[in-house]
């Protein structure tokens, strides 16, 4: 792997100096393929559409996003560790540099690529559907996994490798927006997906293995700030586990959701992004980190709670007329 490794330095070398002057470009690119946002973005928007398809969008991102973390203990490496960690290029470094976005924990696949490539399958073949020239979304799709990939080559979040070991995913998307399971179901996922995971990881640490990516990214990380918890990999378990239980709780409480006409969806929209950019601000204690994975958890499970629940059923209380 050591040529293929080094092969993906030289070329994410050769996009940085080549591109430079697009660099705010890249750096949005990768914050909109971030797996949070379709979290706290695209599902709401979506779900204020076309309920089904919302529904979708979570149910496809929640379980992307894990099987991404489980394949992410097979190991692997990224860029800006693996320079300094190859000695590859004592004697030659490669004129790269690092960006807020690139101390992430966690090594292959891409998970912004494989929950783009997955939620985003959804969304265009439901457009497909409806538009008359039906290839317009597939070409935008391609476009956009292509912009994304290279977003994480250029701030050496990824080898080209892994981007496209990502983009696979477009097959979840295909198999899994077919069916979603009803709130029941949900709810027994969330628990057995947790704890499945839990185990597996302790079953690797008893045979010797370490998982944890974050020491090496505090020893090659450019700047120690970047480093943050909410990009470790257990804290995308407790977001994928929190946000299945919520819609199941979502999907229990209100099973076909509130009848609201355009005018109040529009509103429903609007305050419900404001809350969910409120709630993605609130910051979290970081020691004990269980304490900070039990309230990131808790944060996931109040996010469609609050776009299938209680924000529509406040406006269709305040709209409704018999």
């Amino acid at each position: 792997m050591e040529a293929v490794y080094t092969q993906g330095i030289w070329m994410a070398e050769s996009l940085q100096q080549k591109t430079s002057n697009h660099r705010n470009l890249w750096l949005t690119i990768t914050l909109f393929g971030d797996p949070k946002a379709a979290f706290l973005l695209v599902f709401p928007f979506t779900y204020f559409i076309s309920r089904p398809t919302g529904v979708k969008v979570l149910w496809v991102a929640a379980i992307s996003e894990w099987l991404n973390l489980v394949f992410k203990m097979l190991f692997g490496e990224r860029p800006f560790w693996w320079i300094g960690e190859s000695h590859l290029f004592d004697n030659k470094q490669p004129n790269v540099q690092q960006f807020p976005s690139t101390c992430e924990t966690g090594p292959s696949p891409s998970g912004h690529a494989m929950v783009t490539a997955a939620i985003w399958w959804v969304i265009v073949s439901t457009l497909g559907s409806f538009l008359v020239l039906s290839a317009a979304p597939y070409l935008l799709y391609a476009a956009m996994l292509v912009a994304v990939g290279l977003s994480r080559i250029f701030i050496l979040a990824h080898f080209p490798h892994q981007v496209v070991a990502g983009s696979i995913a477009v097959i979840l998307g295909i198999v899994l927006s077919r069916r979603v399971p009803g709130g029941r179901s949900l709810v027994f996922l969330s628990v057995g997906l947790l704890l499945g995971t839990l185990i597996l990881h302790n079953g690797l640490q008893r045979l010797g293995l370490n998982l944890s990516s974050i020491p090496l990214a505090k020893k090659w990380c450019s700047h120690a700030e970047w480093i943050r918890l909410d990009t470790a990999p257990f804290s995308a378990l407790t977001r994928d586990c929190g946000a299945l239980l919520g819609l199941g709780l979502a999907q229990r409480w209100k099973p076909g959701g509130w009848p609201l006409s355009r005018a109040p969806k529009a509103l429903s929209l609007a305050i419900s992004s404001m809350g969910l950019y409120h709630i993605n601000r609130l910051p979290l204690p970081v020691q004990p980190q269980g304490l900070f994975y039990g309230l990131f958890f808790l944060k996931f499970v109040i996010v469609p709670l609050l776009v299938v629940v209680l924000v529509p059923g406040l406006i269709h209380l305040f709209t409704h007329r018999k």
